[in-house]
């Protein structure tokens, strides 16, 4: 499969500039997937690819050919939109078939294309049927039906899943990744839902203000954000932010804010005198923090618990510290009374410091 290269990409609307300098490459066989809030460049990236909008400047490679002054028909890729766009006349065979028909195929490697990528998608049996007669999740595996037929190199996904409800989202993702180890080409996705993003990924691509906020795997992008924005985007709930400033004592090195004074040890210490004029932004996912009666005051938070949700095997609980709000993840047969004081642990490993001023992650 081709190597996709965009290179140094501009969007602009008139005066506007929505895009500011793109440079990113998905590798052969990657499922990559573009991730952030709404206007933040990553529709536009992708269509772009897909050749429904001009590029600014910049160039957009596949493989080592320039794209930016083709086609869209000629850019060997596969698109599935948002609203499924499927032809409500036709019925699902010819939903299906409709691009090879287009191209003139022989009517049995039509039938056998279109038998292969239904049963790929668990559309055998509702093939006779017409799109008004099928579930939102059977119209999504239409579209998908439909560009798999193509047998493109790339294949393009606008927030496929946005129409769906939770329940179907989540059984169509796990579909969407099972097909995407079967087919083996190259995937990029779009979504404003990170955890389609965590659940889907080979890379994601965090998008701001038409910026590339960072890029890497699930795993590296939770455990090691760039910055604060990344941070506070992936993962849910979302990671709590603390004002503090770093301070030393007897040799012991201490991030302090609000109603907290925590003891720093190893590489988080020494991370800590990178901090310009000393102060920091402490970042602690509510996965992070641990319910110890016990707990000494320097490796714990003390929280004031002002709601509880329960949600079966976990409880989430909005707590108060210093004024500032703090989410944490407890076991929900841990008793808890709203109002009480609970002392939180926090896991060493947990901890992330950013440039008070710039918000980047000290490292």
């Amino acid at each position: 499969m081709p190597i996709i290269r965009l290179d140094s990409l501009v969007k602009r609307y008139g005066e506007v500039q929505v895009l500011h300098g793109i440079e990113l490459e998905m590798a052969d066989n990657e499922f990559t997937v573009l991730v952030g809030p709404s206007g933040c460049g990553k529709s536009t990236t992708l269509r772009m690819i897909a050749g429904l909008e001009d590029v600014s400047d910049g160039e957009i490679y596949i493989g080592d050919k320039p794209v930016s002054h083709l086609e869209p028909k000629d850019r060997d890729l596969a698109m599935v939109f948002q609203d499924y766009a499927l032809y409500p006349h036709m019925n699902v065979a010819q939903n299906i078939s409709f691009a090879l028909r287009l191209q003139k195929r022989p009517k049995s490697e039509i039938d056998t294309k279109v038998r292969d990528v239904a049963d790929l998608v668990g559309l055998t049996d509702f093939l006779a049927r017409k799109p008004g007669a099928l579930s939102g999740g059977q119209r999504q595996r239409v579209a998908m039906a439909r560009a798999l037929a193509k047998d493109s190199g790339i294949f393009l996904f606008d927030e496929p899943l946005s129409n769906l409800d939770a329940k179907l989202r989540g059984q169509m993702r796990a579909e969407l990744a099972m097909m995407s180890q079967r087919v083996e080409k190259n995937m990029i996705y779009v979504t404003h839902d990170q955890i389609e993003a965590m659940t889907l990924a080979d890379r994601i691509v965090v998008m701001h203000g038409g910026y590339i906020q960072q890029q890497g795997t699930p795993e590296e992008l939770f455990k090691r954000p760039a910055n604060r924005f990344v941070a506070g985007f992936l993962g849910s709930p979302p990671m709590n932010f603390l004002t503090a400033r770093i301070q030393e004592e007897n040799g012991q090195i201490f991030v302090a804010g609000q109603g907290f004074r925590l003891r720093l040890d190893g590489a988080k210490a020494q991370l800590a005198g990178k901090a310009k004029a000393g102060e920091v932004i402490l970042g602690i996912r509510p996965s992070d923090l641990r319910f110890d009666a016990e707990a000494s005051a320097e490796t714990s938070l003390s929280l004031n618990v002002l709601v509880s949700e329960y949600i079966g095997a976990q409880s989430v609980l909005l707590c108060e510290c210093g004024g500032t709000n703090v989410m944490v993840e407890l076991n929900s047969e841990t008793p808890v009374a709203l109002g009480q004081t609970l002392n939180f642990t926090v896991n060493p490993n947990g901890i992330h410091l950013f440039d008070q001023q710039s918000e980047e992650a000290l490292s």
